[in-house]
């Protein structure tokens, strides 16, 4: 047991009086996390109402456990991963036992190695699992104060683990005054003012003199209950004052609150005192070493602490300590603007400029009284090692001072455009577009303002997929035509995939079609054309010419892909390379290139592409028929948006439960994307989800519904991907609604795609949707050619509707023994796969033809498994380590083998080499190689 550093025992227990329930909390939380769970928790409220009190019980109770602290600090605010630093460093013994992605990047984070900037969500599982290796020798209680002065970079960090933790024997708690946005979701204790009575018994508790019962009634009252100041503001009263006297009640000095009481008191200290309190609040590392040398430059002695300590306000120790981060923010908030700079400017003196150059750099930017470009200059340099060490956010606060401290126009110019985009990569857009208008208020060479272009752009396309985007990215790749060719056309490829994400909701200006016609006029490529040119090239002739003329490009562009490229650049082109080999009906591209996708994602870190790489790679199982693996993408997926915030639609989702024919599920994200995709303009889902509808209401015999949905989703002609399969669909439901003239007008543009690409996917589609609208021999033909297609690729769904489609014309034409034959091998399959709706759909013409379909016998314990345990259980089924699967999920190893063990159980099985017997396996499940 340890008392609190700066309370003395009587003061703590004192502060405990009426916190009984929440109390009784944290014991709750104490005893779950002993057992061995973890848990989370916000405690929040007003400042002084007790948050770190509880903490400090927390602290004391949690015997037998190890307990780590953190703490946010006001000033530190935008030094990436100080706070982090502060809980894990007492862990980082145990480093070097993570995964070598996650060690690297959170030594990088820490700045003990040098490295690319890692991604956050890396560093947010290196945590985890660092706070997982430790609690594997005894429980662990990590407790952050102030949360609402942590860096960003911490707090993104520490609100993941929150949410991520499961089995490991962790408690994570945090103190804040109120619940940020990161922490949204975590479980929460509302700490308020004491009840009347506990509040009076605090008083009776403190006080060493008698009170006037007016006056301690007119406290509980104006202090609403509030510890801190019930404990703070009586000390700033006379014994005549708290008898009654000559006072009355109401002039009491309470009415100014907590901060007003502290600086009161620290106002009447002498002025020598003052002056090492400014020292003391001003640098937030409490280091007693840099203060005492600070205050030596300014003349002041040791002489000086007494009268300070003597207040209560701060203690000088081991360590400088605040009352209460309301005492420093006094401290600092009575000195006078000159004050404070002849303060920094002797902290900047005292700072080793080899040790701690960004905080040195920092002092000295406070310390200046105007521009300075010498200062300037050092914050760039700070800048520069804080996006190495993946500190975005500090990196963009460097820059913005340094934008500040700078008096040449242009030179001030050319630093706010770096602090936009720092700012960008760091999620400030409000910060950042105040510095781009900073920016063009100064003058800019066409270079800089084409920067300026291509940043707003990429401001719209985050903040929404559609809107201006496109039109702001052609606008910069114009600019960038004779100042860099290869900039220039690097700016029209990202228009081209802004334009096809925004789609149909795309601004003036910036469609597809009006992309591709201004990336025509693009510069040709100064060296030997390589995939990303081929791309641009093929995409823009397909578009602006036509869909034949663009193919010999977009071939070269797939067999070429990855040559020269860095895996940053194959990332960054990698979802227009899906969506071509799509486009080309190209399905052994598409097999390669989006298991390529996930694999990169994962190995580079990547975890904002993974939500894209997941849907490309999810959609190509889909249309496979291993729905099993495209499940758990699926579900992954839900794992990576929940635990990185990704705004992507559910597409994989909806997909899914569409081919499975779950109606009511199926409907329902279809309208919860389209109301997603239509707010945030990303019109390329407006084409999936009325694809998914048209494909639903195929498989449960709706035709009408299905070509009404057919026809919204071809509506935008131009669209990448989705439309070639959204065109089979309305071909299908409009023959069957018998409006030969809706299916024979989509049936002339798959021609159109067909004749250029002469795929067996495409050459397959081609005929099966002619078969439907045609008769005789000439239909069965086609059928046949459509199964013998189909067969030569990896596309089983397509195969089977393909046997289910000759199987319904047979039946019509009362060939029943045939019609059997083909609908039975239809229902086998589709049954085998999961696709229910049209399963059913072959077994009722199976039936009507006088046959009977053969029910596959599945084992059903498996199905007593949660979501969470049938993902985790097919992982290692497939090889898969108990590391791997935790960074897959985004939890600890610790808490799949807690998983896997109820698994086991529930599955009557002893070892991961019994589950393949007793899970269910998709045609192509082990997906182990991605």
């Amino acid at each position: 047991m340890h008392e609190s550093a700066d309370l003395p025992g009587w003061r703590r227990a004192a502060e405990m009086t009426g916190r009984r329930v929440e109390c009784g909390v944290l014991d709750q939380l104490i005893g779950a996390v002993r057992a061995g769970e973890s848990r989370a928790l916000v405690v929040h409220g007003e400042p002084g109402v007790g948050k770190t009190a509880l903490l400090e019980y927390l602290a004391v109770q949690a015997r037998g456990f190890r307990v780590v602290r953190a703490a946010g600090v006001q000033s530190e605010m935008e030094l990436a991963f100080a706070g982090l630093h502060q809980l894990c460093a007492p862990l980082l013994d145990r480093i070097d036992h993570l995964p070598v992605p996650q060690r690297d990047a959170l030594r990088t984070a820490f700045g003990m190695s040098e490295g690319p900037a890692p991604d956050r969500f890396l560093v947010g599982l290196a945590v985890l699992g660092l706070l997982s290796e430790v609690a594997e020798q005894q429980p662990l209680m990590c407790l952050i104060d102030d949360q609402q002065w942590l860096d960003h970079a911490s707090a993104q960090v520490l609100a993941f683990v929150a949410r991520r933790l499961g089995a490991e024997s962790t408690g994570l708690v945090f103190a804040a005054r109120v619940v940020s946005g990161t922490l949204v979701g975590v479980p929460e204790l509302v700490i308020e003012g004491l009840r009347e009575a506990d509040a009076r018994a605090l008083l009776d508790a403190v006080l060493t003199e008698p009170i006037d019962a007016r006056v301690r009634d007119q406290i509980v009252f104006e202090t609403r209950g509030n510890p801190l100041a019930l404990l703070e503001l009586t000390r700033g009263l006379a014994p005549a004052e708290l008898a009654g006297g000559f006072g009355l009640p109401g002039l009491v000095p309470l009415s100014g609150g907590i901060e007003e009481n502290f600086l009161r008191r620290a106002s009447a200290l002498p002025e020598r005192t003052r002056q090492l309190l400014l020292i003391a609040a001003a640098d937030p590392s409490g280091d007693p070493a840099l203060v005492w040398r600070a205050a030596g430059r300014l003349g002041i002695g040791v002489d000086a602490a007494a009268p300070a300590a003597d207040t209560g306000l701060v203690e000088f120790g081991t360590r400088v300590r605040f009352r209460h981060p309301l005492a420093r923010s006094a401290a600092y908030r009575s000195a006078s603007a000159q004050d404070r700079q002849v303060t920094h400017r002797a902290l900047a003196e005292a700072t080793d400029q080899r040790l701690d150059p960004d905080r040195r750099a920092w002092h000295r930017a406070q310390a200046a009284p105007g521009p300075d470009e010498d200062v300037a200059a050092e914050l760039e340099r700070s800048a520069g090692r804080a996006r190495a060490r993946g500190g975005t956010a500090a990196a963009a606060a460097f820059l913005k001072q340094a934008a500040t401290l700078t008096l040449d126009p242009a030179g001030r110019a050319g630093r706010a455009l770096a602090a936009a985009q720092a700012q960008i990569q760091a999620g400030a857009f409000d910060v950042a577009g105040d510095l781009l208008a900073m920016a063009e208020s100064g003058p800019l060479s066409d270079f800089q303002q084409a920067n300026v272009d291509a940043m707003r752009a990429q401001l719209a396309y985050i903040t929404s997929r559609g809107g201006d985007a496109p039109t702001l990215l052609l606008k910069a790749a114009r600019r960038l035509e004779p100042i860099d060719a290869d900039l220039s056309r690097t700016t029209y490829l990202d228009a081209l995939v802004a334009a096809i994400f925004a789609g149909r909701l795309a601004g003036p200006g910036g469609n597809v079609l009006e992309a591709a016609r201004a990336a025509s006029a693009a510069p040709p490529p100064r060296r030997a054309p390589r995939a990303p040119d081929l791309l641009l090239d093929g995409t823009t002739a397909g578009l602006h010419v036509g869909y034949a003329a663009g193919v010999p490009a977009l071939r070269r562009a797939l067999s070429d892909f990855g040559d020269g490229m860095s895996p940053e650049e194959e990332l960054r082109r990698m979802y227009l390379a899906c969506i071509t080999a799509m486009r080309l009906w190209d399905d052994d591209r598409w097999e390669e290139l989006s298991a390529r996708y996930v694999r990169l994602a994962r190995e580079t870190g990547a975890l904002s592409e993974l939500p894209l790489a997941l849907t490309a790679r999810a959609y190509m199982l889909l249309f496979t028929g291993d729905l099993t693996a495209a499940a758990s993408l699926t579900e992954e997926l839900h794992a990576v948006n929940e635990a990185t915030g990704s705004g992507l639609a559910s597409y994989g989702a909806m997909g899914l439960a569409a081919l499975r024919g779950d109606e009511a599920g199926a409907s329902a994200l279809i309208d919860a994307t389209l109301e997603d995709v239509t707010r945030r303009g990303e019109g390329v889902g407006i084409t999936f989800a009325e694809w998914a509808n048209a494909t639903l209401n195929n498989g449960l015999g709706h035709y009408d519904k299905a070509m009404a949905a057919g026809l919204r989703a071809t509506a935008y002609d131009k669209d990448l991907g989705s439309l070639c399969w959204s065109l089979v669909e309305l071909i299908e439901a409009a023959a069957r609604c018998g409006r030969t003239e809706t299916a024979t007008g989509a049936y002339v543009r798959l021609t159109e795609m067909a004749s250029a690409s002469h795929t067996d996917w495409v050459r397959g589609a081609q005929a099966r949707s002619y078969a439907l609208l045609s008769e005789g021999d000439a239909a069965e033909r086609l059928y046949l050619e459509a199964i013998a297609r189909f067969a030569k690729t990896r596309l089983r769904v397509d195969l089977a509707r393909a046997h289910l489609v000759y199987g319904e014309w047979l039946r019509r034409e009362r060939r029943r023994n045939d019609a059997r034959e083909q609908l039975r091998r239809a229902h086998t399959m589709l049954d085998t796969m999961g696709i229910t709706a049209f399963a059913e759909r072959a077994d009722r013409e199976l039936r009507a033809a006088g046959g009977t379909a053969h029910r596959r016998t599945v084992p059903s314990r498996h199905e007593e498994l949660t979501a969470q345990e049938a993902q985790i259980a097919r992982m290692a089924r497939d090889g898969l380590s108990n590391p791997e699967i935790g960074t897959r999920l985004f939890i600890s190893a610790r808490t799949v083998q807690y998983h896997l063990r109820k698994v086991f159980t529930k599955l009557g099985i002893t070892s991961r080499s019994q589950l393949d017997r007793v899970l269910p396996s998709g045609p192509g499940a082990h997906e182990r190689t991605f």
